[in-house]
């Protein structure tokens, strides 16, 4: 039996959560049934992603998602849930271009289902977060490695390992809030700076291979489920592993990242 969630979880609830030390569990959903599989395991947040476009369409990146796949998947995933926190990725091509296009885009995914919206990029996005949330759209920032600059990154690699890349993704992780963010996603950089930023901040920080130490922890909902094709990314765990169900995996997925044993050693860089 899943633990189904009292209340809904809002940005307040959220914030309350990383105030309490309280780990935060996030999950990629990309449509109804899992919502309510995953809202009833305990997830705090389902982040609708633009990785759809890797585990769902069988692209080899997420530049192919458009705006209108992401609505639609919103719509999916809200439909299935009472409680659990929506998080939408905006998806490549809808904020780049100007403050005013990420807004009208931003819109649509809130009225989709959408409670916040996510947007990769460091401090080139500071002015179109600074926009977005002074017009009531809640921010989530992402910074490392950012799967929508992947050929410019030159492939999936860990960020901030020097000094200098590291300085700039403290930096840049304090020029978000300031501009604000309300939560900031750190995806594959050592634990260490992980630590660092989390530590700096004053907002929930979402770790996927950013180490232990992060307010939480993401993971895609495929991975977690041992079906991801090829060899799976080292900040990845199994969680079918031991469990008789889907529910089961995600109720330990909960459970391990509320009691922080997980992301083990093995699963930071």
């Amino acid at each position: 039996m899943g633990q189904v969630a009292i209340k809904q979880i809002t940005v307040s609830t959220l914030q309350d959560a990383y105030r309490e030390k309280e780990k935060i569990a996030v999950l990629t959903c990309y449509d109804a049934t899992f919502a309510t599989v995953l809202e009833e395991a305990g997830v705090d947040i389902l982040l609708v992603g633009d990785s759809l476009g890797n585990v769902i369409q069988g692209q080899s990146s997420t530049l192919p998602v458009t705006l209108n796949e992401m609505v639609y998947h919103v719509q999916c995933v809200a439909r299935g849930v009472s409680n659990a926190f929506i998080l939408a990725d905006m998806s490549f091509g809808t904020f780049q271009v100007s403050p005013q296009q990420a807004f009208s885009n931003a819109v649509q995914l809130m009225a989709a289902g959408a409670q916040m919206v996510k947007i990769e990029g460091g401090r080139h996005m500071a002015a179109t977060i600074e926009f977005l949330t002074q017009r009531g759209i809640p921010v989530c920032a992402h910074i490392g490695l950012a799967p929508q600059s992947v050929h410019q990154l030159g492939g999936y690699k860990i960020q901030g390992k020097t000094p200098d890349s590291a300085r700039q993704l403290r930096e840049d992780a304090l020029l978000l809030q300031d501009a604000g963010a309300a939560m900031l996603v750190m995806e594959l950089i050592p634990a260490i700076l992980g630590e660092e930023i989390t530590r700096s901040l004053a907002i929930p920080t979402i770790g996927i291979g950013a180490g232990a130490a992060c307010s939480g922890q993401v993971l895609v909902l495929h991975d977690m489920l041992g079906l991801t094709c090829g060899r799976p990314p080292r900040f990845v765990r199994n969680f079918m592993q031991g469990a008789d169900s889907i529910q089961t995996a995600v109720e330990n997925y909960v459970a391990a990242v509320k009691s922080g044993e997980f992301p083990a050693h093995e699963h930071i860089f």
